[in-house]
């Protein structure tokens, strides 16, 4: 059975500067297409989904959709979205695709979209950079290899934690 549409999720780094990236990865045929195409042409304030890019007019394949999770909070967090972060997210999804953990002939056929956290606290770019570049071929990894494994999730499921909370008992 063909798989239409792989979901992954990593989360790399500390503090202010952790990135936290969800992907989708599917064909631009499908279902993953049709959200990306609706995600595009349905922007909401302050959360303009755009075409990640390597360079201007050079956006990365597959085509990458790259969605804010947080809103710009100032002139300098937007600069961090839109400089760093999607600079790392370009250059993890081509390295994702040189790893080939996405197939090389799926670049013009399949689609990403790629839900990005940059906490609105974050000052240093290259670290940024780095931990979405990371962050970005890791999910896509997770994604293609159906990560995490569901007895991983089962034995998790008692003693949750993140970094915004843990429980008690």
């Amino acid at each position: 059975m063909a798989v239409d549409v792989q979901i992954g999720e990593s989360f790399v780094g500390e503090g202010a500067h952790a990135a936290h990236i969800n992907t989708v990865l599917g064909h631009r045929d499908g279902p993953a297409g049709t959200a990306w195409a609706t995600a595009l042409a349905t922007p909401s304030a302050g959360h303009v989904p755009f075409v990640a890019v390597l360079r201007p007019s050079l956006p990365v394949k597959p085509l990458t959709l790259f969605v804010t999770k947080s809103a710009p909070e100032s002139d300098a967090h937007g600069l961090l979205i839109w400089g760093p972060a999607q600079a790392g997210v370009a250059s993890g999804i081509a390295d994702a695709v040189a790893d080939g953990e996405i197939p090389a002939d799926w670049a013009d056929t399949h689609a990403v979209i790629a839900a990005v956290w940059v906490n609105p606290a974050a000052t240093d770019a290259e670290q940024i950079y780095r931990n979405n570049r990371q962050a970005a071929r890791e999910a896509i990894r997770n994604g293609a290899r159906s990560l995490p494994a569901t007895e991983d999730v089962l034995a998790a499921r008692t003693a949750p934690s993140n970094p915004f909370f843990t429980p008690a008992s």
